[in-house]
C-alpha cells in the first residue's frame, strides 16, 4: 500500500532555508523549488553571485517562482538584526556535530554558506554549538549545496512533521 505524505496542509511544518552569498544559479533554483515543495521560506543573503533574473536560476526553479516565499537580505548583519533571536543551525564542514544529532523544531532556520567560500569563520566559531555537518568519507571536501540543503531540510521535516 502506497502512502502519500503532504506537507502543505501541515501547519506545524515550517522551516527557513538561508543561503549566505550563493554563487551558482542552478543550485539556488533547485533550492527554491525544494522550498516550494516543502512549504519553507527561502532567505538569500547578498551579495549574490548572479542576478535573480538569471535564466539558469529560473530554469532550475521551473514554474514554481510565483509560489516561493522569498526574503532577500543585504548582509549577514541585516539578516541577524531581523532574525538573530530565532533558533538556527548552520551547516559547515568545520562543525563536528552531525545534523541527525539535532532535535529540530518548527520554525528553525537552516543556514548554508556559499558554494565557494562557505560561511564566515568568525560566524561559525561564534555559533559552534549550533553548527552541524553532514558526515562523508575522507577526501571529499563537501557536497553540492542543493544536496546539502535537501539532506538537512528533510531530516528536520521527518522529525517535526511526521
Amino acid at each position: 500500500m502506497q502512502r502519500n505524505f503532504l506537507l502543505n496542509n501541515n501547519d506545524k511544518c515550517k522551516f527557513h532555508v538561508v543561503l549566505f552569498q550563493p554563487d551558482i544559479p542552478p543550485n539556488t533554483g533547485n533550492i527554491a523549488r525544494l522550498c516550494v515543495a516543502t512549504n519553507s521560506t527561502l532567505h538569500l543573503i547578498k551579495p549574490l553571485g548572479f542576478s535573480l533574473n538569471d535564466k539558469r536560476l529560473k530554469r532550475a526553479g521551473l514554474d514554481y517562482w510565483d509560489n516561493l516565499k522569498l526574503k532577500i537580505h543585504n548582509s549577514l548583519d541585516d539578516f541577524l538584526d531581523k532574525y538573530g533571536d530565532k533558533r538556527f543551525f548552520l551547516a559547515s564542514t568545520k562543525a563536528e556535530k552531525p545534523y541527525f544529532d539535532v532535535c529540530f523544531e518548527e520554525g528553525d532556520f537552516l543556514i548554508f554558506g556559499s558554494e565557494t567560500q562557505g560561511l564566515p569563520d568568525d560566524f561559525i566559531q561564534a555559533n559552534m554549538d549550533n553548527a552541524i555537518n553532514i558526515p562523508m568519507t575522507d577526501g571529499v571536501r563537501s557536497l553540492n549545496l542543493a544536496d546539502s540543503v535537501a539532506v538537512v531540510l528533510y531530516e528536520a521535516i521527518k522529525q517535526v512533521c511526521f
